[in-house]
């Protein structure tokens, strides 16, 4: 099995592959972008080529290989992305055919939530049980086939209609409730988590079913909707309810429409509009985008009418806007919410569809109506509630538009928003910094100067020539951090045994736990490498006197003998470091 793994993992480019999730851009002999398991501003997400392995420098720290890549991120198991890698990628690994079957808990999961799809699916259109909810759907426009097409469905009123059926299937009271369909009883049993509600299947972007959103039918003081709670195989800050069915039309029209809630996805896209999905919630989530990113980078968000949906919007941009979307909101002329406006005015709701605002158009109309522009008082609370937007914009040439714009709408100079934004940068660098933790700011350099030699190093062409030129010696007690030291040391000791040098060649001949220091130092290093232009010579040297004024720090402190012989030794010693490092 461990070598048909590894022929798939030969057969993958790491690049390309994970560039269809993440924005690259080349480093050294790297790449790095945003990592797309955390938010950041700035990218500490690196990708080697040479080592065939990603991993993150920020504050999730996570990192591996393509098949541990596809499993974070499409949140799967071992073998489903050995398996959807296979199928990728056209290689044959019959040895995991058998460990994909529903033998773990996800698998399980899954399984049973498809069995429950389809029995909730069967009483709404084949049962008498099921007429009342399918009458409520119809009267509100929905047909037969759109049923079919999301698979809707209907859960009895009863406490223990599905889990009775379940029992007779096999599926235990432990899976039932850890899949959120049941909620379990003291006594070891279960009951039904969702009764008398339309049931809406939610699936992932593959079409697997993961959870359910119930919608309840009478006007009982119940929620109005019921929705899976968070489960090994549903997380809600993931779902896009309706993607696996419109997410070939979003790519081949780029863009996508943003909704909210079931019906406002259905009832658009039986009347034709086809690149709709719905979210949980009225705040967009950068876990959406990033699935979203593999489509479009084109984002509407349609908003109810009655409401300018700031806290939205907000969200939005500060998710969106580092991700490199373009955002838009669609104003809908008719109805509180999409699906109200399409059975009030299909046409009218269409034409908005067509002309979606840009998302910085939009917040300047926002504030200008909530502070009208009469006075300077008025002008200097919209140029305050608008500076943390205009601050965001990570595009120069959109950034300087929208300082232009809203300096001709409120009637004064460019330089006066311009202004107003870099008071906002201040303020904010001021927050950051009261907030931040205290810092040794001499171990953080000295840190930062041995993992950039390090790495820089390693990610030359020729190390050997790099380190026969050095005109000091280092040793593996030179370096602050233990494993580095012994890192360099076995660097230096395979140049002297090997006429030629390849990362791949030399991280093979180090221990697995070595290994791994080197591929950290490898790919780190990439971060950095467009702030420093220091010669590695200079560095060493700086290395070099850093260890020396330490140990005569330490002869100096201890007091039980006498080392005045070592300690002019080593005052000598850095002298001369000193000397050569003024010289550079």
């Amino acid at each position: 099995m461990e070598s048909a793994v590894e022929k798939l993992k030969e057969r993958i480019d790491l690049v390309e592959l994970i560039g269809a999730y993440v924005a690259l851009k080349k480093a050294g002999r790297n790449f790095k972008g945003l990592c797309p398991f955390h938010q950041e501003k700035t990218p500490s997400f690196i990708v080697s080529a040479d080592r065939q392995l990603w991993r993150c420098f920020g504050s999730c720290g996570i990192g591996g290989d393509a098949i541990a890549f596809i499993m974070k991120f499409e949140n799967l198991t071992f073998p489903e992305a050995v398996s959807e890698l296979a199928e990728k990628y056209g290689v044959q690994i019959e040895e995991f055919k058998t460990l994909n079957a529903p033998s773990d808990l996800r698998g399980r999961l899954l399984a049973i939530h498809k069995t429950a799809a389809d029995y909730y699916h069967y009483i709404l259109l084949k049962t008498p049980t099921g007429k009342k909810a399918l009458e409520y759907l119809t009267s509100r426009g929905i047909s037969e086939k759109i049923m079919k097409t999301f698979q809707l469905g209907y859960a009895p009123s009863s406490w223990d209609s599905f889990y009775q059926y379940a029992q007779k299937k096999n599926i235990t009271p432990f899976d039932l409730v850890e899949g959120g369909l049941c909620i379990r009883k003291q006594n070891g049993s279960a009951y039904d988590r969702f009764r008398g509600r339309i049931m809406f299947p939610l699936m992932d972007h593959r079409g697997n079913v993961v959870g359910f959103s119930g919608r309840i039918l009478s006007n009982e003081s119940e929620a109005k909707y019921v929705n899976t709670p968070e489960t090994p195989i549903y997380h809600k800050r993931t779902m896009l309810y309706g993607l696996h069915i419109v997410k070939d039309m979003i790519k081949k029209k780029n863009s996508v429409i943003i909704v909210e809630g079931e019906f406002d996805m259905i009832t658009p896209f039986q009347h034709g509009v086809d690149t709709v999905v719905a979210i949980k919630g009225s705040a967009l989530t950068i876990e959406q985008l990033q699935l979203i990113k593999r489509y479009t980078n084109r984002v509407h968000i349609a908003l109810d009418a009655d409401s300018a949906g700031e806290e939205a919007i907000r969200r939005a941009i500060e998710v969106a806007e580092p991700l490199g979307f373009e955002l838009g909101v669609i104003m809908i002329p008719e109805g509180k919410d999409p699906d109200e406006a399409v059975r009030t005015n299909e046409h009218h709701f269409k034409e908005a569809v067509k002309k979606p605002i840009p998302v910085y158009d939009f917040l300047i109309d926002l504030f200008i109506k909530k502070h009208p522009p009469s006075d300077p008082f008025s002008k200097k609370i919209i140029g305050d509630e608008l500076a943390p937007f205009l601050f965001g914009i990570t595009n120069p040439i959109v950034q300087s538009y929208y300082i232009k714009q809203l300096a001709r709408i409120l009637d004064v100079s460019e330089e006066s928003i311009q202004k107003v934004v870099y008071s906002f940068r201040k303020k904010r660098f001021v927050r950051k910094q009261v907030s931040a933790p205290p810092q040794n700011p001499t171990l953080a350099r000295t840190e930062k100067i041995q993992y950039y030699f390090l790495g820089s190093l390693l990610q030359s062409d020729n190390p050997t020539t790099i380190i026969n030129s050095l005109s000091v010696s280092l040793n593996k007690n030179d370096f602050h951090i233990p494993a580095h030291g012994i890192m360099y040391e076995s660097l230096v000791e395979y140049i002297h045994k090997n006429n030629s040098f390849t990362m791949n060649d030399f991280a093979q001949s180090l221990s697995p736990e070595l290994r791994s220091v080197a591929d950290d130092l490898y790919m780190q290093s990439s971060i950095h490498t467009e702030k420093s232009n220091a010669p590695l010579l200079q560095l060493a040297l700086e290395i070099k006197a850093d260890s020396l004024k330490k140990q005569i720090q330490k002869h100096l402190q201890d007091t039980s003998t006498s080392h005045d012989e070592t300690v002019s030794r080593l005052q000598l010693e850095l002298k001369e470091v000193e000397k050569k490092h003024s010289t550079i």
